[in-house]
């Protein structure tokens, strides 16, 4: 148990799984790393430690089944999935959702998507 940690309490406040799977050039559903998805959960890992937000995880995950709408990030523990294609989209985030706690709806994907 950290410093930070009480008793019965998560080891992750937030957890974030930024897909970065990578399927053969021409496969019909695509693929996030193609569409930048590495770097950006790159940018997102290091942004996150600058920030100094603790108890925050970003994790590199295989396929999210979402291929088509990448590259694609969970947060959890709201479940919530946003479409992140640029590093300002991964800034409002990091700053909106994970520092404010405030989800962003038009980078939000939905349960239909």
């Amino acid at each position: 148990m950290s410093n930070h940690q009480k008793p019965n309490e998560p080891f992750y406040n937030k957890h974030v799984f930024f897909c970065t799977n990578e399927r053969p050039d021409g496969h019909p559903r695509g693929c996030c790393k193609a569409r930048g998805s590495e770097k950006l959960r790159n940018y997102m890992k290091a942004k996150a430690k600058a920030l100094g937000l603790e108890r925050t995880r970003i994790n590199a995950a295989g396929c999210l089944d979402r291929c088509e709408l990448g590259p694609t990030l969970v947060v959890y523990p709201e479940g919530i999935w946003y479409r992140c294609e640029t590093t300002a989209d991964v800034d409002r985030v990091l700053e909106e959702h994970l520092v404010k706690g405030n989800p962003i709806n038009d980078l939000m994907l939905g349960s239909d998507e």
